[in-house]
């Protein structure tokens, strides 16, 4: 997934919220190099000219252990045969009570699950530091 965004692309989830350029390449390359047990399965895809669209089901253990099953709509923009834009869409309280267990459950409601969006991007960012050796 990393090399097929574009050096200016977009992403955008419920866990990381807005990610540019090669910050989305490295969140996959930090989510697959910490994934022990990650599945991925693809139902559902379609490009057609410079856009498409993927149901994809993700099954994975959490860092607490929990396991989780994340059913995940994207929306991609293309350009030069890369992506611009991905947007992924998914209920973020499912998977925050999954990811979480009883935490999730106030966690994955507003105000509070910008906690977690904040320590996913401070994972992110660490991650990014660890990489470019700072």
């Amino acid at each position: 997934m990393a090399a097929l965004y574009a050096p200016d692309a977009s992403f955008r989830d419920p866990a990381f919220g807005e990610l540019t350029g090669a910050e989305a390449g490295d969140m996959w390359r930090m989510l697959t190099s910490r994934a022990t047990d990650l599945s991925v399965e693809l139902p559902e895809h379609e490009a057609s000219g410079g856009t498409g669209s993927a149901h994809w089901i993700a099954t994975y253990t959490f860092r607490t252990g929990n396991r989780v099953v994340n059913d995940i709509q994207a929306r991609f923009r293309f350009r030069d045969g890369l992506i611009a834009e991905h947007v992924d869409s998914f209920s973020f309280h499912r998977w925050a009570r999954q990811a979480l267990g009883p935490a999730g459950w106030a966690l994955g409601a507003p105000p509070l699950s910008a906690l977690v969006r904040r320590r996913a991007r401070a994972d992110l960012d660490a991650f990014r530091g660890e990489r470019s050796g700072a």
